[in-house]
């Protein structure tokens, strides 16, 4: 397991911006994005670090990012949080932009991420759908399915007002991240610095972002199913109302509704006839839609205990 992203003592001279990618045998894409990221700090005269959190590469990926100027932390735990997690851990920076290092995002121009740092904001997400997404970039399942899902999931469950839930692309203001014990080691890591945000009362702001086609020959790290299934669980997980109030009273009122139609006798729908049985079986809805109400407190209160 990754452990929470909790504070740990500073390394060495701070900065104001460190650009983080994570990486796992990226030899093909990772000296070019490098490369965009050191050219964008001396074009823009920011002082800052390009930082690597390795996750355990057999390329040389930490070689080459040694070789173009990049600092390089090893992450032994697997996973895109893990990395993430160590990363934002080990770096200098007062500010910090995490993106994948495949060459889907252009490290180039991170000038709006950065402008919204400096003006205060303390997450700034990049979003894909605003911005473009280049013909070949993201599959049609994820362009037009799982990530408009997911991202309408976050915010009818978090009222956050945020239309790109998984864009890899984010700014952050790393002091406000480090309170919020982050600690999630897959995918679902993008979702979950998201919600703790809002429900740590960090403010959120959100900026176009392109997105194009990744340089790399292998197929990606990211699996469909495994991965959107993992951040729906989690958004279920912190959603206790979702998860179990809002359906437990739903479960409650249907039954309540039909025990008040068989009050008086047995009631016949077309070919159908409810009588005592159907009663059981409201009762034992309105049982289970009631403990399941219960269980939402229960879970809510347990959360707020351990800070979640």
């Amino acid at each position: 397991m990754a452990g929470a992203l909790t504070r740990m003592p500073d390394q060495g001279t701070s900065v104001e911006l460190t650009i983080l990618m994570p990486c796992l045998n990226e030899a093909e894409t990772l000296a070019g994005c490098i490369d965009q990221a050191r050219d964008f700090l001396a074009r823009e005269r920011i002082d800052g670090e390009v930082l690597i959190a390795d996750n355990g590469s057999t390329d040389g990926s930490a070689r080459i990012a040694e070789e173009h100027g990049a600092r390089v932390v090893h992450v032994a735990s697997k996973g895109y949080g893990s990395a993430l997690i160590h990363g934002i851990r080990a770096a200098r920076g007062t500010y910090l932009i995490l993106g994948d290092c495949d060459r889907s995002y252009d490290f180039s121009r991170l000038e709006p991420f950065v402008d919204r740092l400096r003006a205060g904001y303390d997450l700034v997400m990049g979003n894909r759908f605003l911005g473009g997404i280049s013909r070949g970039a993201m599959p049609w399942l994820h362009k037009y399915v799982g990530n408009p899902v997911l991202s309408w999931l976050g915010r009818l469950f978090f009222a956050i007002p945020v239309g790109d839930f998984n864009c890899g692309l984010r700014g952050l203001r790393r002091e406000r991240v480090l309170g919020l014990g982050l600690r999630a080691p897959g995918m679902e890591f993008a979702s979950e610095m998201i919600v703790r945000a809002a429900l740590g009362g960090l403010s959120i702001a959100e900026v176009p972002t392109t997105l194009s086609p990744d340089g790399r020959l292998r197929p990606p790290h990211l699996r469909t199913w495994r991965d959107g299934w993992r951040h729906l669980r989690f958004l279920l997980m912190l959603s206790p109302r979702w998860l179990f109030l809002y359906p437990g009273a739903l479960l409650f009122v249907a039954g309540a509704i039909a025990q008040a139609a068989i009050l008086t006798g047995p009631v016949a729908v077309g070919r159908v006839v409810l009588d005592i049985h159907t009663m059981l079986y409201a009762g034992g809805a309105m049982i289970v839609g009631l403990q399941m109400a219960l269980f939402s407190l229960i879970v809510k209160t347990a959360a707020a205990a351990q800070r979640m």
